[in-house]
């Protein structure tokens, strides 16, 4: 069996995965609507996407809308497989816990 990702695995990353996740695989979320869905800090929010940036789950698209800088997040499609490991594996450890 394997290890839990300690990437996603801590709380505030496995919430941001879990929303990103539940988007479909070629929507963004601006990182404002996500902050407020999330109820994280703007510098909390971004620490934990720079680290799952780093690891090539999420990707962030920085814009302008008008004169305004947007942000856009996405996750990849190897954040999307990481996720789909990750509860496959939560999932295979509850189970053997129960048994």
């Amino acid at each position: 069996m394997s290890d839990l990702d300690p990437v996603i695995h801590a709380p505030a990353r496995l919430r941001v995965v879990a929303a990103l996740a539940a988007l479909p695989p070629d929507e963004e979320i601006t990182f404002p609507k996500l902050q407020k869905l999330l109820e994280m800090t703007a510098g909390n929010l971004s620490t934990h996407v720079r680290r799952l940036e780093d690891a090539g789950y999420v990707q962030v698209t920085k814009t302008h809308a008008g004169r305004r800088p947007a942000t856009y997040l996405t996750l990849t499609t190897a954040g999307r497989r990481a996720f789909e490991d990750y509860t496959t594996t939560l999932n295979d450890l509850l189970r053997g816990a129960g048994a």
